[in-house]
């Protein structure tokens, strides 16, 4: 196995290894903004507070499916990112 065919796997691995990470993070934060959002609609919304509550959950739920989007894209287009750093290289 070659250096070009060990940084494929080792990319396509960093990706399902972010990928694994956002799924389960994604989902729990998707309930979660459903449920703090239902509670936003059933509450008032406190005077003092700069943002709601479920802004939060909502900030949470963007950065899991960004997270979730980098690790497809780096199983998806490993073959792409291998080439950009091996360019110099010859074999």
């Amino acid at each position: 196995m070659n250096s070009k065919q060990l940084a494929n796997v080792l990319i396509k691995i960093l990706g399902l290894s972010i990928g694994i990470h956002a799924f389960p993070a994604s989902i729990l934060a998707a309930i979660s903004a459903i449920g703090a959002l239902i509670h936003a609609m059933q509450n008032v919304h406190p005077a003092g507070a700069s943002f709601p509550n479920w802004m939060f959950s909502l900030s949470y739920l963007i950065q899991a499916v960004i997270e979730l989007a980098a690790g497809i894209f780096l199983i998806v287009r490993s073959r792409w990112i291998t080439e950009i750093l091996f360019k110099n290289e010859a074999e």
